[in-house]
């Protein structure tokens, strides 16, 4: 059975502010027990953080955060010169799933960097596995631009078969297919799917006021702007149908994530997801 979780990246504030262990417990406190982390430095402090939220809160460490190259500016830590390290830290914490959360952006520059991208990653994955790691890369909407017909999401997937891919079904949303389609595709090879609505949102007052003095640009250019990021539930996303047919491509875990606020709290944002999912009768998977 998939366990519900959350994705860290969301909390990395909190983290900077009250550390590891007083973040988790807040996210225990609503009810969520697993979390993936992201976008958190792996410094021996945090590592202990999180290892004592698996003793004391009973935290599962679902999933760690791994580039192939240190990325500048994002905190993690890199298969390239990493990764003794990255395997002491993910048997310390008992997580089996390491996850590559984008493509590099030199990658994207051409068809070449994109498989040259999925060959390195496949070399880590194999070399993970003779470790018990998995290897798992997590999609944004631009894998579903195509070369030749064929969307980039496969290119990647072809050429790297020892890795297995993580879905984030906003992200398939707005690349323009649908979840539930695409998690079928990928069943067997999904471990985690991100739980994140997908909303269109209101226009705001100061799009009229761009209309009003004439400015037609301005104004459309807010007209094309209203997808967002949403609280599950509060979207227009399928989830009864996401979360069944996730559980039957035999996802492990599924992760609530939200990568805009729009002014609420991450705790809000958090406890109104949590709601929600308990409401469609998921509270068993929590």
């Amino acid at each position: 059975m998939a366990k519900i979780g959350v994705q860290a990246m969301m909390l990395k504030d909190s983290f900077t502010e009250l550390g590891a262990f007083e973040t988790l417990r807040k996210v225990s406190a609503i009810g969520y027990n697993a979390v993936e982390i992201s976008q958190i430095p792996m410094t021996p402090e945090n590592v202990a953080e999180l290892d004592r939220s698996r003793t004391e809160l009973g935290m599962d460490i679902a999933a760690l955060s791994v580039a192939l190259d240190t990325p500048k500016g994002i905190p993690g830590d890199s298969l390239k010169d990493d990764f003794d390290k990255i395997v002491g830290d993910a048997r310390r914490l008992d997580s089996k799933l390491l996850r590559i959360g984008m493509l590099p952006f030199a990658a994207m520059k051409s068809l070449d960097g994109v498989v040259d991208f999925a060959r390195r990653a496949n070399g880590y994955a194999e070399r993970l596995q003779e470790h018990g790691i998995g290897l798992y890369y997590h999609n944004h909407h631009i894998e579903f631009a195509k070369f030749d017909g064929k969307y980039m999401l496969d290119v990647i997937a072809d050429h790297s078969p020892a890795m297995g891919l993580e879905i984030d079904v906003h992200w398939v949303q707005r690349g323009g297919l649908d979840p539930v389609r695409t998690i079928d595709k990928y069943a067997g090879r999904a471990a985690m799917i991100h739980l994140k609505d997908y909303r269109i949102g209101q226009l705001p007052e100061s799009a009229f006021g761009l209309l009003e003095s004439g400015n037609i640009m301005g104004f459309m250019a807010d007209f094309k702007n209203v997808v967002q990021f949403a609280e599950v539930g509060e979207g227009n996303l399928d989830f009864p149908s996401i979360i069944q047919h996730a559980q039957a491509a035999g996802a492990e875990y599924l992760l609530v994530e939200q990568d805009e606020l729009y002014g609420r709290t991450v705790w809000d944002a958090l406890q109104t997801s949590y709601d929600n999912l308990v409401a469609m009768g998921h509270a068993d998977l929590f």
